[in-house]
């Protein structure tokens, strides 16, 4: 694959969260043990420790593949800017975080492969995660190389009669907002029913899946 740039995903950890929302590392530290026991900080700093370091260590893999491409370089976009980023066309997108950072991330491609890093595995089952820190260097260069293969992912789209779109991974769900029930009409291959319900939900074979 002849690639612009490597893309590298990240997330805030839950650690970082938190304090954002406390302001202080104190008041954060205090909130958590209050309510979920003391100890609980203690796991969110070890969670917090492990991320940084495995995150660190893959872009130190990422600049080695990165420099031996001489003009290929290697981008760090956080998970609260993927709206505002535009992903190239000859892109490679490595994504370290859980499940769900890949399902964000995926909304935002048009076919760019993803290799999805799993920080932790010890902690962190990552259905969507097939690689670990060993192995994640070993599929870049499968994908630069062009000699890899590939799992294809189907969305969901919907479009708004207002013009706007929606991208899902997982499903979608049409309904009202609150807990009122909808009335509405399906209909296919020619023939209609009506129903009354709080909504419908469109799966994706992901979706499906779960």
């Amino acid at each position: 694959m002849d690639a612009d740039k490597i893309v590298l995903v990240t997330r805030k950890t839950r650690l970082e969260e938190l304090v954002e929302r406390f302001n202080t590392r104190g008041q954060a530290k205090f909130y958590l043990n209050q309510n979920n026991g003391d100890g609980a900080f203690g796991y969110y700093e070890r969670e917090h420790a492990v991320y940084y370091a495995a995150r660190s260590s893959l872009h130190e893999h990422l600049l080695t593949v990165a420099a031996r491409g001489h003009t290929l370089k290697v981008q760090t976009i956080e998970r609260d800017l993927l709206s505002t980023f535009t992903f190239g066309a000859h892109d490679i997108v490595v994504i370290i975080g859980a499940d769900g950072l890949v399902v964000n991330t995926a909304k935002y491609l048009s076919g760019q492969p993803i290799i999805a890093v799993n920080p932790d595995p010890s902690a962190i089952d990552g259905l969507l995660l097939p690689f670990d820190i060993g192995t994640a260097l070993a599929g870049l260069q499968a994908v630069m190389t062009g000699r890899y293969h590939a799992k294809t992912i189907r969305m969901a789209e919907v479009r708004l009669n207002t013009g706007e779109r929606q991208v899902a991974f997982n499903d979608i769900f049409v309904g009202v907002r609150g807990h009122v029930s909808a009335r509405y009409q399906l209909t296919f291959a020619g023939q209609t029913e009506r129903h009354s319900s709080s909504g419908i939900i469109v799966s994706t074979g992901v979706g499906r899946a779960g």
